[in-house]
């Protein structure tokens, strides 16, 4: 599914992502190792066991990029510019290996781009629930987005 240009978004729009993904141990072990993570929390399972968590907590970078990556179809895709950043990012619960996670995201700002007359920013709230509807992350998103009256 394509994305949405500027132009086509409304304030309080909300979009609940068809993809869900359940984490595995794989997915955390790479990602932990590809960003050179050596955090026991993530990789050590009796340093896990030991610690208030009980297990392997997921690399909450993971957390994060699987959250927004679930949401890029629906909204970004073939029509963004750039990300020009993220803001509030939050934590609030664990995740664990085996949680299944899905995204959703609302509109909640829409701005013309004083510096590009074909595009215009588009701040989308993020939350990533798991499959007890507990949000384990939630963040903003500024995009910038093409026009498709530009397209």
């Amino acid at each position: 599914m394509a994305g949405r240009y500027f132009d086509q978004w409304q304030v309080g729009d909300t979009l609940t992502h068809d993809i869900r993904r359940t984490v595995t141990e794989t997915d955390n072990l790479l990602f932990s190792t590809m960003t050179h993570n050596p955090q026991p929390l993530h990789l050590d399972a009796e340093a896990a066991r030991a610690s208030e968590f009980g297990q392997i907590l997921v690399n909450g970078t993971f957390t994060f990029a699987l959250m927004v990556g679930l949401s890029v179809g629906d909204t970004t895709l073939g029509t963004l510019v750039a990300n020009l950043g993220y803001d509030k990012l939050v934590h609030p619960k664990p995740v664990f290996l085996g949680d299944t996670l899905r995204a959703e995201t609302e509109v909640t700002e829409l701005k013309e781009s004083r510096s590009r007359p074909d595009a215009g920013i588009v701040t989308f709230t993020h939350r990533l629930r798991n499959q007890r509807d507990e949000i384990v992350c939630q963040c903003l998103r500024m995009a910038l987005l093409k026009k498709a009256s530009a397209a």
